[in-house]
């Protein structure tokens, strides 16, 4: 049995990070037992020092990309089987982009955007005492912006974040098309990515500019409300 460990269910969804849910998404799709257990406090204990990672027997796997690596191994594990070399290399990069990225513009929405702090701080801080309460939300949202900042996407105007996260939402729906699924009528790897990622902000109990702006891609609800009925029998 395998062991994914994870933040916490939140906005609706089965975790906040888009990093959980994704591999989430993966086992499910690949229909490997499993558990989700969830808690910060498991941070501690992961071998790289943030979530998701996973345990299975005595393997201990931290990120979500080398967490895919080691369960593709696995010979049960098929979803790939169907690509192409050429359309394996497209999926990599198209879920790098995803992740080093799109992700960016998630942070900044929920943690950032005043609009949408309020929410993500009761969501995550609202647990905590007095004066704890005060104090954390503050730290994790300087840090946070600090992050931004190094990556470069904090560099940016907000104009300038909700051009690039527009541009990242019109080429996924461009990719999308009519298919089922983002490479065609089967399910890969890279939807377990993709959907990850869009859930955050199509499916999540958020309203909020980025969250309606997502949700104007028609295909891109679509394929998130067809995914989450065929995995999670309704919502993720």
């Amino acid at each position: 049995m395998i062991t994914l460990y994870g933040f916490k269910q939140a906005f609706g969804l089965v975790d906040a990070s888009p990093f959980v849910l994704k591999v989430d998404a993966f086992l499910r799709m690949a229909q490997l037992p499993y558990k989700l257990t969830s808690s910060v406090a498991y941070l501690r204990k992961s071998p790289k020092g943030k979530l998701p990672f996973i345990e299975d027997g005595n393997a201990k796997i931290g990120d979500s990309s080398f967490i895919f690596e080691y369960l593709n191994q696995k010979p049960e594990v098929t979803l790939n089987d169907w690509l192409s070399a050429e359309q394996r290399a497209q999926a990599y990069l198209i879920g790098k982009s995803l992740d080093e990225n799109f992700y960016w513009c998630l942070l900044y929405s929920r943690w950032i955007c005043d609009h949408n702090w309020p929410k993500t701080r009761q969501v995550f801080f609202g647990h905590l005492p007095f004066p704890f309460s005060s104090i954390v939300p503050f730290a994790v949202r300087r840090a946070t912006r600090s992050a931004l900042y190094k990556q470069g996407m904090g560099r940016h105007s907000a104009a300038e974040i909700e051009h690039i996260f527009n541009r990242s939402l019109a080429s996924l729906s461009t990719l999308l098309g009519d298919k089922r699924y983002i490479m065609g009528e089967l399910v890969c790897e890279l939807d377990a990515t993709v959907f990850g990622m869009l859930a955050q902000f199509i499916l999540a109990d958020v309203d909020s500019r980025f969250n309606t702006i997502a949700r104007g891609y028609p295909n891109l609800q679509r394929y998130c409300d067809n995914f989450a009925q065929r995995y999670y029998g309704a919502a993720a």
